[in-house]
């Protein structure tokens, strides 16, 4: 007897896609999360009347009907939808030279760019220009009609061949980096730093390193759809998919431990949990990262050895250290929600503590915090080598959260007398409650360097999704990833029936 047809393992915004639409076309899905709540680095928290959320906290094309994010489709192919609260300017970048507000608005972007540097304004439009050509041939084909396996192309064929064809001349941008558009479009110093900025917030890498599309697509959505936060913060998005989940009789069981995956026969054939339940499925997904599934859930000897040490020797993003805070709001009241701070021109942007992000959703969302304050996340990279939970512990957590403070107070400059609550989060943190290799947001695969895994494994019946399988490391991705799954695993027909 089979327990089900699926089983996923984690319930990340990757996993809950995959399951939702696999309960969408039919099939018997049971989620195994460890945690106690949903969502993985998408989850909310509660402290003393303050909600924060954990990971993500910009959000683009949830509400528009014709979205092209992935996480939209799904919602909608589920029958779910978000009330949100649209925004703009979408932020503020502090550099130590100036401020600068960054509108999603196209043309109001430049002219922000204009006031610092008018070449590198015209340069901008130039460097634009040439990456919106490929979102327009882009946004013809929704990732929906998408699958990881060669019946891909008769999908397309049969659906869109007018926007293949419109691809034609794009198709050497597909792979190359933001890095050769820039260097083809902008000689400004300035601009090639703001570009390096926006790819590295994108996928943890700067514009070398950060694939065309990814950009391209972030750049029309933006300005096409605007950006907007949905009310309740990234647990409304995870309580939408969870539901929906439900709806079409998938299961979500928390506080479910994979141990193991269980092989025979080089197939997948369920799983092993740690209260030594077995659960039979001829599918399973992992949701956990590439070097968690390959060498914890799975054995050694599952998988061919030169593929296992390729895959684990696969590069990851570093780690963070957080800054959750409950503050007193007096006196803030043109205070705006998303800012990013960049400390010293002369470092590199990567280089950790130097960027600082900062989310105050509170701003557009006054139901997570107490009547009176706002709740703050701020987040910046930092290495997990060197991280013990030690005598010394708590001494570097207040070290390591100066450069956030000071991010801070770029933006709140008395923030440190405001403080009714303060929460640091360091790598142990991130690696411990999302049980994730070494508190990492997901691979840090440079365009031309490598290509991304995909969905597929050498194990018959095993399957991956989230962050470890598509580029960027932002939920559009992760999204992206399960529509890719989920649709592999059903026939056309299927497919053709949803879309």
């Amino acid at each position: 007897m089979q327990d089900s047809d699926v089983i996923v393992i984690g319930s990340g915004i990757g996993g809950l896609c995959t399951a939702g639409l696999l309960a969408r076309y039919g099939k018997r899905v049971i989620i195994c999360e460890s945690h106690t709540i949903a969502g993985g680095a998408a989850h909310s928290f509660k402290r003393r009347g303050f909600e924060f959320d954990s990971g993500p906290s910009f959000y683009c094309g949830l509400k528009d009907a014709q979205s092209l994010n992935p996480l939209k489709q799904v919602l909608d192919a589920l029958g779910e939808s978000l009330q949100v609260i649209p925004y703009d300017p979408l932020g503020h970048y502090h550099f130590p030279e100036a401020t600068f507000a960054v509108y999603s608005n196209a043309e109001m972007y430049r002219h922000e760019v204009h006031k610092l540097t008018p070449q590198g304004a015209e340069e901008f439009q130039r460097f634009e220009e040439r990456l919106l050509g490929l979102y327009g041939a882009m946004k013809g084909i929704p990732t929906l009609a998408l699958r990881s396996d060669w019946q891909v192309i008769l999908v397309l064929l049969q659906r869109y061949l007018p926007s293949l064809a419109k691809m034609l001349p794009y198709l050497p941008l597909v792979q190359a980096s933001v890095g050769n558009v820039m260097d083809a479009t902008i000689q400004d110093p300035w601009v090639r730093r703001l570009i390096d900025l926006e790819c590295f917030l994108l996928s943890g890498l700067k514009a070398h390193g950060t694939i065309a599309p990814e950009v391209a697509f972030m750049l029309g959505e933006r300005s096409r759809a605007g950006v907007e936060y949905p009310v309740g913060g990234s647990a409304a998005i995870v309580n939408a998919l969870v539901r929906g989940l439900k709806r079409w009789g998938g299961q979500l069981r928390l506080g479910c431990h994979v141990e193991k995956i269980l092989v025979e026969s080089g197939k997948a054939v369920g799983v092993r949990l740690k209260n030594g339940e077995v659960l039979q499925a001829p599918i399973v997904i992992s949701n956990a990262t590439i070097w968690d599934t390959y060498n914890h859930l799975l054995n050694p000897e599952d998988l061919p050895a030169s593929f296992r040490q390729i895959s684990l020797n696969t590069p990851a993003v570093d780690s963070f250290m957080h800054l959750h805070l409950g503050i007193k709001a007096t006196g803030l009241d043109n205070l705006t929600g998303h800012h990013v701070a960049v400390h010293d021109s002369s470092q590199d942007i990567t280089t950790p503590g130097n960027t600082c992000m900062i989310s105050i959703p509170s701003v557009w969302d006054k139901t997570l915090a107490p009547e009176g304050h706002h709740v703050v996340h701020a987040y910046t990279l930092e290495p997990f080598a060197g991280w013990e939970r030690n005598n010394e512990y708590e001494q570097k957590k207040q070290e390591k959260a100066q450069s956030l403070y000071r991010a801070l107070e770029k933006v709140i400059p008395d923030i440190r007398g405001r403080v009714v609550l303060e929460l640091i989060g360091t790598p142990l943190t991130h690696a411990h409650y999302l049980r994730r290799y070494q508190g990492t947001y997901g691979p840090a695969i440079a365009a031309g360097k490598a290509m991304f895994p995909s969905t597929q494994t050498p194990i018959k019946g095993l399957y991956r999704v989230g962050d470890s399988t598509m580029p960027g490391i932002g939920v559009p991705a992760v999204a992206a990833s399960g529509i890719l799954c989920a649709n592999s695993l059903v026939n056309i027909q299927q497919m053709a029936e949803l879309l």
